[in-house]
């Protein structure tokens, strides 16, 4: 082994030597068959709604960066990541739009990848989002992951896992995630299978809204003049509600949906209730009604931020932690907003923590955003 072969061996990088056979591809691109890929997945909204939500939702949480001092934490307004929460991840994303697209990714494809961007003293200057249909994973000797880059365009580069920030979701083996798509692969078939027969149902279906039942054989032109008068007098939104005259002894028989079309509703209804458990999403938030009252309407939001949001918060955490972080520095994803439609639950919960002493009316007013209330002069 060579000196810088060493050297590198002992400050603990990889070298991007090509002949390495261990880099073969553990996970091009999705990384798992799926009977459906992440984008034509979009094409249901109820995963586009589900997704968003999430990473929407989370990409609008304030980002706060706090130091270590012994046992305290003090918020650190400085440190370069703050700064690009504030101004930018790059010069053409924002810090919620990369927090959006990384979420997303990792929720539909299992994985969301960005490149750390540092200058030339190894200070933190930028953050760029890579979509993971641009990666092939590959594992080193050292069994760390090397992430092999093409953007389609003819370019193509290789990050080393400390170039990079890897959110996963659940993986099968420790390496790669895997997205929630390929694992219920039969609930996002299936859902886009009845879509799809009802979509050629609507475009090949005669479904007339009623029909006039004639005790005599009527010839053509009485056929037409009939559709015509009909259409005349009955059709249209300004003739709604209309009285409908017949004579002849005709009668009018309203067309009923048949059994058949009311399974395909229900099948279609559940597919979006099967598609909210997969993100574990709670229904109301991506527009189903059908099961809600005013009581579940009221702590879907709670359920939404402490079962889906918390967890997902945690991730982003943790991976900026490992990537991105020297020793004593965190990150925060600040939750606590999502009680702010809740001012009810908010104050009792300040009321609390003023009883026991927990935090002290200016802290109070500091959470709500507000400035501490002026001193005054003591009375002379």
């Amino acid at each position: 082994m060579g000196m810088m072969d060493r050297l590198f061996s002992r400050m603990g990088f990889e070298r991007r030597a090509a002949d390495d056979p261990s880099w073969g591809a553990l996970a091009p691109n999705i990384g798992y068959a799926t009977s459906v890929t992440a984008r034509a997945a979009e094409n249901l909204s109820a995963v586009l709604a589900c997704s968003t939500v999430i990473a929407s939702s989370l990409a609008s949480i304030p980002a706060l960066i706090y130091r270590r001092e012994g046992d305290n934490r003090v918020e650190t307004a400085s440190h370069p990541l703050a700064r690009l929460s504030r101004l930018g991840v790059s010069d053409s994303m924002t810090w919620p739009e990369f927090i959006e697209h990384l979420v997303a990714s990792a929720l539909l494809t299992g994985n969301g990848l960005a490149e750390i961007k540092r200058n030339a003293s190894g200070a933190l200057i930028g953050l760029d989002f890579i979509p993971w249909t641009w990666v092939t994973v590959s594992q080193l000797r050292s069994g760390r992951l090397a992430y092999d880059v093409s953007d389609g365009r003819g370019r193509s580069w290789r990050l080393l896992s400390g170039e990079v920030i890897h959110l996963r979701d659940r993986t099968d083996d420790g390496l790669v995630g895997r997205s929630r798509l390929s694992r219920a692969a039969d609930v996002i078939a299936a859902t886009q299978a009845s879509n799809q027969f009802a979509r050629k149902f609507l475009d090949n279906s005669a479904q007339p809204g009623g029909v006039i039942e004639v005790a005599a054989t009527l010839k053509a032109e009485q056929r037409a003049d009939l559709r015509a008068a009909m259409a005349a007098r009955n059709n249209g939104a300004a003739n709604a509600g209309t009285t409908m005259i017949l004579d002849g002894g005709m009668t009018w028989k309203a067309a009923q949906i048949s059994p058949e079309d009311a399974e395909l509703l229900e099948t279609r209804k559940f597919g979006v209730e099967e598609i909210c458990r997969l993100f574990q999403v709670p229904p109301p938030l991506v527009q189903d009604y059908s099961h809600n009252t005013f009581t579940n309407s009221e702590t879907a939001g709670r359920w939404f931020a402490m079962f889906t949001l918390s967890p997902w918060a945690r991730r982003i955490e943790a991976e900026f932690a490992r990537s991105l972080f020297t020793p004593g520095y965190e990150l925060e994803l600040d939750l606590s907003g999502f009680l702010r439609g809740d001012p009810a639950t908010r104050w009792n919960a300040h009321k609390i923590a003023l009883e026991t002493g927990v935090l002290d009316p200016d802290e109070v007013r500091q959470v709500e955003g507000w400035n501490p209330r002026a001193q005054r002069a003591p009375d002379t």
